[in-house]
């Protein structure tokens, strides 16, 4: 009897395998019904949801969203690197800018750049970076416009905000992308020269975050221009806030929507969102008072128009871009942010790194460097392994860029998780300054810094909005290999075409969701053991790396699939399971960027700290990430036991670093040498005697090279061979010959230096004694 059901048990599935082998079959019986549930399921998607979607291109993170990661793939990308030309400006014209920079002088005395900086930034091409050389700019790469902004980020907040801007989201690169030719070769000489200074205005008082629902509006319609009447074009009316370079811009991106009541185009009368450029000289453009950002001199304020009649032939593209404003927008934001803000943020860590361990090193409490505590240690450890990797990061992405990518999701994941850490190495280096951080002033080479982050963090998508909904949100869509062919079938209204597309999509997602869960629990067993998930010519300390990764990255495309199958379109709503979901994979970018810079920079061992902590937190906040969204997914506790023993069938393994390890790379940052000078690799260390780093560095020198002279004048103190006290001991011991007058000089050099570093600014005019 057994016998018997067990032959028509294997009999039954054998025909409902056969019957679902067939395309029309089951298009009619599974396909087809699931079809119905999704459009009951899924939310409408808007234009503007639907443009943010289509825009960008899919790259590495598409890998990462595989479950399978080709790491030959990730390792074959060229390493990117800056031409002769490149680097020549950033030696040349960029070492001179940041030279003429002060920026205690330029927030707190002048409120802006100074005269003769406006006037070098212009007469030297800084607007210019990315237009190409025929319109008279440089045509720079990607890494060479990021590292110009990490090098004068790490000189001057203002100056390098002043100089992204017109390279970033702005009229040069919609010009560049979408201009009509006569559009360009009028506006991108003179914005390469200088004679132009841009400013792009998006955000309205009651449109932030949501940018679509922006309630500036243009009406078709004729009139006067120019003394010439009948003239085709439209009214504008608008309300912008916090636009950069706002206050002092000559020429006005401006993002509206345009209506056509008349039909005057002979289209819809609902026409979208339209960019034009605007000259501000414009009768009716009000430029309002300037905003103050947190003590941050840049310019920017808001501006408005009523009723402002601007030509045709002002919309960026001409009456082809009309309505083409958010297409144009995303596509550019895709890389613009992927350069801009984490150069900046980079160039910060990378003052906190270079400034912290040394000062760790000269300042002394209970007769003992500050680095040696280790409380210090944590701290200064975070900084170094949170600046290897946002560097890797910086590098890695700015390549994609110059490959002709336009990443869309990993401009998301670097611009939140880089202005993030950004903040956390500021907030460590302020910790570690103590007092001499807190007290503002000319001589205070961090606290402009740690005022303005909160800056990056808001802007050009603000951080709370690009963790809980962006880089999931977007990236589950555009990195699924068969999700976005599922939503577009869903909202296709061609029955036959949608069944079709829909059945394909279908079927190759079951497929990959049953492989990526037998992977993910095969590799969470033995993933150890699996040698083709890491490359056969990787170095031998990072072969574990990439087997970890390889099998988080099984286990977060099934995990991701479970939850986009349970919760469907509710998972949008989620926004703290879809955050967590989008940590996953930012990590997984995270840690393939540092495994690539290691590659890439020749595997230097001494270079192992740094990649081994920095892996090593990446790692155990990626497992993090795994258990908060487990543990908080909706569904009866039986589910959820099996959903975490399907990822962690062996326990969470990953540990976060060790304090010896945190020891090794605070003792590397506090030593002169190729690794520290490797981590702050770009930025601006000033040489000047008058300069406060300067100082630092020079301090640094001597203490290392004094340190044994000053053990031998301890020593000889605790033996009592000299009982004098301050400037007096080292006279005495120079007569006891304990220290030789060369040693000698140097004591008093190093205490001169040292004393000069840890002096605060106490005193500021405008408050007086």
């Amino acid at each position: 009897m057994l016998l018997f059901l067990f032959y028509v048990t294997l009999f039954l599935v054998a025909i409902i395998g056969l019957v679902l082998a067939v395309p029309i079959i089951r298009r009619h019986l599974v396909s087809n019904q699931i079809l119905k549930i999704f459009r009951k399921m899924l939310p409408q998607i808007s234009q503007t949801e639907q443009e943010a979607l289509d825009a960008g291109t899919v790259w590495w993170e598409g890998d990462l969203f595989s479950g399978k990661p080709d790491w030959k793939k990730m390792l074959a990308y060229p390493k990117p690197q800056l031409t002769a030309e490149e680097q020549a400006f950033l030696d040349g014209p960029v070492e001179q800018l940041c030279v003429m920079l002060d920026e205690w002088k330029i927030t707190h005395e002048l409120k802006d750049l100074p005269p003769e900086v406006w006037q070098f930034i212009k007469e030297n091409g800084f607007f210019g970076l990315i237009i190409p050389k025929q319109y008279g700019g440089y045509g720079f790469s990607a890494l060479a416009h990021s590292s110009v902004v990490m090098k004068i980020g790490s000189r001057s907040g203002t100056a390098a905000v002043t100089v992204m801007v017109p390279n970033s989201l702005g009229p040069a690169e919609l010009l560049l992308h979408y201009g009509t030719e006569k559009q360009k070769e009028y506006y991108l000489p003179r914005l390469a020269k200088g004679l132009e200074v841009p400013c792009f205005a998006l955000t309205s008082p009651e449109a932030g975050s949501d940018a679509g629902a922006m309630p500036d509006f243009g009406i078709v319609c004729r009139g006067e221009y120019d003394g010439q009447q009948d003239v085709l074009g439209m009214r504008v009316t608008w309300e912008k806030r916090y636009i950069t370079l706002g206050p002092v811009a000559t020429i006005l991106g401006l993002a509206f929507k345009l209506y056509d009541p008349e039909r005057l185009l002979g289209g819809e009368e609902d026409l979208g969102i339209t960019l034009a450029l605007i000259p501000t000289t414009t009768p009716g453009v009000n430029i309002g008072r300037r905003h103050y950002p947190l003590n941050a001199a840049f310019q920017n304020g808001p501006n408005s128009g009523k009723d402002v009649f601007i030509p045709m032939d002002w919309i960026i593209g001409g009456q082809e871009g009309v309505g083409q404003g958010w297409r144009m927008l995303m596509n550019c934001l895709a890389a613009g942010r992927a350069i801009s803000l984490p150069a900046t943020s980079v160039g910060a860590a990378k003052l906190a790194a270079r400034t912290s361990g040394a000062y760790s090193r000269v300042r002394t409490q209970f007769k003992t460097p500050i680095g040696y505590f280790e409380g210090i240690e944590e701290a200064l450890a975070r900084i170094g392994g949170n600046t290897y990797m946002m560097d890797a990061a910086r590098v890695m992405t700015a390549g994609a860029v110059d490959l002709g990518e336009k990443p869309s999701v990993v401009s998301a994941i670097v611009k939140y998780h880089l202005t993030e850490r950004g903040r956390q190495a500021v907030n460590d280096a302020m910790d570690i300054h103590g007092g001499k951080g807190i007290c503002i002033g000319p001589r205070n080479y961090l606290g402009r810094t740690y005022q303005q982050i909160p800056v990056s963090i808001t802007v050009e998508g603000a951080n709370i909005l690009t963790r809980n909904m962006i880089i999931f949100g977007q990236g589950a869509i555009r990195c699924h290999p068969y999700l976005l062919k599922e939503v577009n079938a869903t909202h296709d209204t061609n029955p036959d075409r949608a069944s079709r597309t829909f059945d394909e999509a279908l079927v190759g997602h079951v497929k990959f969701t049953l492989r990526n869960t037998a992977n993910g629990l095969v590799y969470a067993l033995a993933g150890n053991y699996i040698k083709d998930n890491a490359p056969e010519n990787c170095a031998p300390e990072t072969a574990v790396y990439y087997r970890q990764l390889a099998r988080f990255s099984a286990s977060f495309a099934c995990i991701a699939d479970i939850g986009l199958m349970v919760l469907g379109g509710s998972l949008k709503r989620k926004e703290r399971l879809s955050a967590r979901l989008g940590d996953m994979l930012s990590m997984l970018y995270l840690c393939s960027a540092t495994l690539k810079r290691f590659e890439d920079d020749g595997r230097p061992s001494a270079d192992l700290p740094l990649l081994h902590w920095s892996m090593q937190d990446a790692m155990y906040r990626l497992q993090q990430a795994f258990d908060e969204f487990l543990t908080n997914f909706p569904g009866h506790w039986v589910f959820v036991c099996l959903l975490k023993a399907l990822v962690f069938p062996l326990g969470k393994r990953c540990k976060p670093p060790t304090d010896a390890l945190a020891h090794e790379v605070a003792r590397l940052m506090m030593e002169p040498g190729a690794v520290r000078d490797r981590l702050t690799a770009g930025i601006f260390v000033p040489t000047a005697d008058h300069e406060p780093m300067a100082e630092l560095e020079q301090a640094l020198h001597c203490v290392i090279e004094g340190g044994a002279v000053e053990a031998r004048l301890r020593e000889a103190t605790k033996l009592r061979q000299i009982t004098a006290r301050g400037d007096e001991k080292i006279a005495q011991a120079l007569q006891l010959k304990v220290i030789t007058a060369a040693e000698a000089d140097l004591l008093n050099k190093m205490r001169t230096l040292r004393s000069r570093v840890v002096k605060v600014d106490d005193f500021s005019p405008d408050l007086g004694r």
